[in-house]
């Protein structure tokens, strides 16, 4: 592996039924019926929009040093927020089964007000290398955490929505120094996080035609303009997605690819299809009957994000709910009433992601993916990752792919069924997560 670093300013260098299969497509996040994550009806690239050449994307823009600083001023306004929230009515003897519970909701706010430092957050973040580039005109924010291992994988992870770069605090430390966190040398890397355009700390989109795909191609061009020439790619949720779309434009740049919400579709060969263990099947069927009643938010972002947005973008207390009800409907916890979200995350974790949210104002530009990845459509549809990829399946993930299935869509090494653990699994499980990530990337050192 070869980078051109030098010149940088770094601090440091039984098988279901149709329809269940119809179903489970419907209600996976990427909107899988209407449109599949890897083609598109009539996916014929749109001039100046889709297709994205790497001349358009090359630039001499600095890559510029970065702290996170949010005014005195805007800390006061969500104080002032806060302060004059106006809860709604909730139904007697009910608690997540409509949205978010008041009671929780309650407690949090009153946690966000008087108790949740920012600025103690601010500079847990503040830890890491971070830093700035313009790529295709846009102002990419990103992490950028070098490992003393000069034979450590440059790792990019790619979070989704609703998360954000702070999904991964936890697992940035062990991943570039194994040692310090009771690991093995060999198991360093250089962790790279960007935040999407739109997401956190990057500059929004003004324009129509940001879906995954292209992301996946700005992403490529910020990991050149490092000088990584090969890499390895990581995620779950919108990452996922958008790494499946790098893997499927850039194999030859990557290392590996590992998923934990790794996607296919089904086989079109009947017996690969129909190769599903009992222990995959009953998961699916599980997850695919839970989501059933968890897609309205994907119905909104994917057709009126913009007047979502309008309540979002102006109301602490709506965006906290908004996002907090899928950290609990996501996560692998008892559903309702028996279940506490605080056994699980943080409040402090949950705070700093809403709270990345809400000083950016980027909650209504990172709800567009959903519309764009809709509305786009694809320059190279998928037909088959070839780059070494491994699948870690959490039980609460929100869709659930089987081996065999992964197996005819990907080169597939390393797939291993998780015990415990969802969606945000970086996160929720950050040592499982980490020891997945070692177990596949040593079959590629």
């Amino acid at each position: 592996m070869r980078s051109r670093l030098s010149d940088l300013p770094f601090k440091r260098i039984g098988l279901l039924s149709l329809a269940i299969l119809l179903c489970s497509l419907a209600f996976a996040k990427p909107d899988l019926l209407t449109r599949k994550p890897d083609t598109l009806a009539n996916s014929q690239p749109m001039p100046n929009e889709t297709s994205m050449p790497e001349a358009k994307l090359a630039n001499n823009a600095p890559i510029l040093p970065f702290e996170i600083q949010v005014s005195d001023a805007a800390i006061e306004d969500l104080q002032r927020r806060l302060a004059a929230t106006r809860m709604p009515d909730q139904l007697r003897q009910t608690s997540w089964e409509y949205g978010t519970d008041s009671s929780y909701l309650a407690e949090l706010l009153s946690y966000w007000r008087n108790d949740f430092d920012w600025r103690e957050q601010e500079s847990q973040l503040n830890q890491f290398d971070q830093f700035k580039t313009e790529i295709d005109g846009l102002d990419m924010h990103f992490i950028h955490q070098r490992s003393e291992n000069p034979n450590a994988i440059p790792l990019m992870v790619v979070h989704g929505w609703p998360g954000s770069v702070a999904e991964f605090t936890k697992i940035i430390g062990p991943l570039t120094d194994p040692v310090a966190h009771g690991g093995n040398s060999t198991d360093s890397y250089h962790v790279i996080a960007p935040s999407l355009p739109g997401f956190g700390f990057s500059e929004k989109p003004n324009q129509p035609g940001y879906s995954p795909e292209k992301f996946a191609h700005m992403l490529a061009a910020l990991m050149e303009r490092l000088g990584y020439e090969q890499y390895a790619i990581a995620g779950g949720d919108w990452g996922a997605i958008i790494n499946r779309y790098l893997a499927n434009n850039y194999p030859d740049r990557l290392i590996g690819l590992h998923s934990n919400m790794v996607l296919a579709n089904p086989p079109a060969d009947e017996t690969v299809r129909n190769n599903v263990s009992e222990a995959e099947s009953t998961l699916r069927e599980a997850r695919t009957a839970y989501m059933q009643n968890e897609v309205g938010y994907q119905q909104i972002q994917r057709t009126k994000p913009q007047s979502l947005g309008y309540g979002l973008n102006d109301s602490p207390a709506g965006l906290a709910a908004w996002i907090v009800e899928k950290f609990h409907g996501w996560s692998d916890m008892p559903q309702g009433a028996d279940g506490y979200l605080d056994n699980h995350f943080t409040k402090d974790e949950l705070l700093t992601n809403i709270s990345i949210y809400w000083y950016t104002e980027t909650i209504t530009s990172s709800a567009r993916i959903y519309y764009e990845n809709s509305k786009t459509p694809v320059a190279k549809p998928i037909e088959y990752i070839d780059v070494p990829t491994g699948a870690a399946v959490y039980p609460a993930e929100i869709y659930i792919t089987p081996k065999s299935w992964v197996e005819a869509a990907y080169d597939l090494r390393h797939y291993t069924l998780m015990d415990q653990g969802g969606h945000f699994a970086a996160l929720e499980q950050p040592e499982s997560y980490i020891n997945e990530l070692n177990t596949f990337f040593r079959l590629l050192r």
